[in-house]
């Protein structure tokens, strides 16, 4: 039985290694022309429309759209302005949505909105010999075929631009917020948040005469700087294969470090009404608080990246983590978000012409 067992495990492995060493039929060099390779002949303008991000913020988990747009002037530097927000209160604004179903406290919970814009010095801007990968297609292959192959690519040599800058801008956010969380973190009691000598309560009647925890949901906002470094690559070439589709690789990467600053970070205190043992508010009782205790921190970073490719019509991808300045304890984010449509243009619409 053993030595059976030996000579089927042998005869196995030799038709698994006769397998792996036969080669795909449709394996063989390809040739192919250049149509262009001109990394620094790319857009100037593109502005973007973004149907869908998402925050894992810690103080505010939220979703939303945004629009972006960036310009590129020469060799010299490029500029960016970015603009996003939540759709709605349940799509996706977490604590805005908590604050309006459990706030015992009279603030508005505010929408998520964020605003940026800044610029990219180029330190240094060079071309360099490269290689692109570049997938093998067929019109042929549209469908189940494609779908059910491995792919043959080729490897085509071209230019890459690449781009040290260094980066500048400014960065602009409110939201609201829960602060029972942050008093939690940062070992707060209700009677820190002060109203002269008064404390704000830490409970309160609900309609059925019971007492439960005071729910403090505020509103925070943030004005600061930022100050960092990039290094993006930008290959645009295109090649025609013979017997194949062609080859196109126009994608604009960017890596970027951040260092970000807030000299203005603005709690709202809390107005709070008390209640009677019937739950209704006390309205000659009410009051703001103070939230002087709650501690703000001005410093932070992130670090990200973004994608986007030279064509008319297109979209692009981005992603960001770290630390935004804000509330201590609650300043951890990581942010991803999509763009489509992207619209680019080289702002170039003159024409030669000639007298006859």
């Amino acid at each position: 039985m053993k030595t059976n067992f030996l000579i089927l495990l042998a005869a196995s492995l030799t038709a698994s290694v006769t397998l792996f060493a036969q080669e795909r039929k449709d394996k063989a060099a390809v040739t192919y022309e250049e149509l262009y390779d001109e990394p620094y002949s790319v857009n100037k303008l593109f502005v973007a429309f973004q149907p869908l991000y998402g925050e894992l913020f810690v103080a505010n988990v939220n979703a939303g759209f945004g629009f972006e747009a960036s310009y590129y002037h020469k060799d010299k530097a490029d500029f960016r302005a970015h603009f996003r927000k939540t759709y709605s209160r349940q799509f996706f604004d977490l604590s805005r949505d908590l604050a309006m179903n459990n706030s015992s406290v009279d603030n508005r919970a505010e929408v998520f909105n964020y605003f940026e814009i800044g610029g990219t010095y180029h330190i240094k801007d060079f071309e360099e010999s490269s290689k692109t990968k570049m997938f093998l297609y067929k019109k042929s292959y549209r469908g189940d075929r494609w779908a059910s192959r491995v792919p043959l690519s080729a490897e085509v040599p071209c230019k890459v631009r690449k781009i040290y800058g260094a980066r500048l801008g400014g960065i602009l956010w409110d939201s609201s917020t829960d602060l029972n969380r942050a008093m939690e973190e940062q070992s707060v009691g209700y009677d820190k948040l002060k109203s002269g000598d008064a404390s704000l309560p830490a409970q309160e009647f609900n309609k059925n005469g019971e007492l439960k925890d005071v729910n403090v949901f505020t509103n925070i906002s943030s004005k600061g700087l930022y100050i960092g470094g990039s290094l993006s690559w930008i290959k645009n070439v295109a090649v025609n294969f013979d017997k194949f589709e062609e080859g196109i690789d126009d994608l604009m990467f960017t890596t970027y470090f951040d260092i970000l600053f807030s000299p203005s970070i603005h709690v709202d205190d809390v107005v709070y009404t008390p209640k009677d043992i019937t739950g209704s508010p006390i309205i000659t009782s009410t009051a703001i608080y103070s939230v002087d205790a709650i501690k703000t921190k001005s410093i932070g970073f992130r670090a990200g990246i973004e994608g986007k490719f030279n064509r008319t019509l297109s979209w692009s991808y981005g992603g960001e983590i770290g630390y935004r300045p804000g509330i201590e304890g609650r300043t951890f984010f990581a942010l991803l978000k999509i763009s489509f449509p992207v619209y680019g243009t080289n702002l170039d619409y003159k024409v030669e012409s000639f007298g006859k």
